[in-house]
């Protein structure tokens, strides 16, 4: 097999030359080198070719009967997210506008899995969740994936309708001034009427139901201390003082009173949370992982207690467990092992993956973690975390983290799962395509 043979073709439109300008046209083995690839001994002892080695050691690597199209990370960039549908291949444009793109004989036969962080950073939220709402409306195959700051806004307008409690009623405030682009572009859109305020409470009203009670610092370690320890719970008391501080501030800045924040909230709570709202679909096809064949998808990572889930279990179990948790208890999802799938970068903070739990999950039959949630500015990353093999593929898309990092334009990629037993990395930030074959370990 050529290399040059694993790269999706993209058809030859002027409204795709500027994409297939951008993306690598050459294909390589994946480079071993730290920039893309972990290869050098990991704290456990091993490198890239004995992670895979060992997990083999106990199952042959299964792969996907249908080719996986994983894109991490667009965060509110809907260009961004649609040139990497086209640089897949499996879309073709049809216009300029957002839905104006159709699937492909490819795409009709890909299964996309969206690693999640649709919202925040930008440009456009809405135009983002459009884009994504049109392509589930052409294809039944697209399992969108729970991310940090997609669950952040779910929690922040889902406990403004819950009875006030130490354990949930900073968890507006919480979201902190990375929310107010996203309110700001729904005030836009859907308040900008003079009746926009009509039956919004005073500003003393306001603040109080937006913020954390007065005694909540003194009542949320006793109310917490069954979840959490010492640490977190300081750590978490820290970082709601300079939240609580600032976030006021943080809305003058924006243009914004308590009283219009407060609206924003309650118009979020119609267009995502009520049965008939616009993007009720969002949160209500969301999962916290997928899972085929010795691979898994999720946001972030796993700890031991989701690995022996993963066992004795299934994905399908955790999926269940997770609908339940962000519905009725929101405290309990983002302080546990569920919100930690979607949160951890394996930091002393974070619940530990351990080698007993990287055990349990080759035992399971699998051999590689594709996430996003760490930006990558030279394309997709392999890298062993705990002794267990990760795919890291958020290579950037949005414009706004491109500028902090130093890079220009939106962003193009993706990462190819293929049946024909390989994995491939595309990004316009690194000449070619990576090819990773793992019997290449062997």
């Amino acid at each position: 097999m050529r290399l040059l043979d694993t790269l999706p073709k993209i058809k030859a439109t002027p409204m795709h030359a500027e994409i297939k300008q951008c993306v690598p046209q050459e294909a390589e083995l994946w480079p071993y080198l730290e920039s893309h690839s972990g290869n050098k001994a990991s704290t456990e002892g091993d490198n890239l070719e004995q992670t895979v080695q060992r997990s083999v050691s106990r199952h042959k690597w299964r792969w996907p009967k249908k080719p996986i199209c994983f894109i991490g990370d667009p965060h509110a960039d809907a260009e961004a997210f649609i040139a990497s549908l086209v640089a897949s291949g499996c879309v073709i444009r049809t216009g300029a506008g957002t839905c104006e793109f159709r699937l492909t004989k490819q795409g009709r036969d890909t299964v996309f899995v969206i690693g999640g962080d649709c919202l925040d950073k930008g440009p456009s939220n809405l135009e983002l969740l459009r884009a994504l709402r049109h392509l589930m409306k052409q294809s039944r195959r697209v399992k969108l994936l729970a991310g940090n700051h997609d669950v952040r806004l779910l929690m922040g307008i889902r406990t403004l309708a819950l009875k006030p409690h130490p354990t949930t009623e900073h968890l507006f405030v919480r979201m902190g001034d990375k929310v107010l682009p996203l309110l700001k572009e729904i005030q836009q859109h859907y308040l900008n009427g003079k009746a926009s305020l009509k039956g919004i409470p005073d500003e003393d009203e306001c603040r109080r139901r937006l913020f954390p009670s007065d005694n909540w610092f003194e009542a949320f370690p006793v109310a917490a201390a069954h979840y959490m320890g010492e640490a977190a719970i300081e750590r978490e008391l820290k970082r709601m003082r300079k939240k609580v501080d600032s976030f006021e501030e943080a809305c003058t800045h924006e243009g914004l009173s308590l009283r219009e924040v407060y609206a924003i909230a309650q118009t979020c709570r119609a267009l995502f949370l009520k049965k008939k709202g616009e993007f009720a679909w969002f949160y209500r096809e969301m999962q916290l992982a997928y899972r085929k064949g010795s691979f898994l998808f999720v946001h972030a990572g796993l700890d031991d207690r989701i690995s022996e889930t993963l066992e004795h279990k299934s994905v399908k179990h955790l999926n269940r467990a997770f609908k339940k948790q962000v519905r009725h208890d929101l405290f309990r999802f983002y302080f546990g092992p569920l919100a930690n799938t979607m949160r951890t970068k394996y930091r002393a903070a974070d619940l530990p993956l351990t080698e007993q739990g990287v055990e349990r999950v080759n035992r399971a039959g699998i051999h590689a973690v594709v996430h996003g949630h760490i930006n990558r500015t030279q394309g997709q990353r392999l890298a062993i975390k705990k002794g267990l093999l990760h795919i890291e593929s958020d290579v950037t898309l949005d414009r706004n983290s491109r500028h902090k990092e130093g890079l220009t334009g939106y962003g193009v990629g993706l990462t190819l799962i293929k049946p024909e037993r390989y994995v491939i990395g595309i990004s316009n930030d690194y000449p070619k395509a990576k090819v990773f074959r793992p019997e290449s370990c062997l």
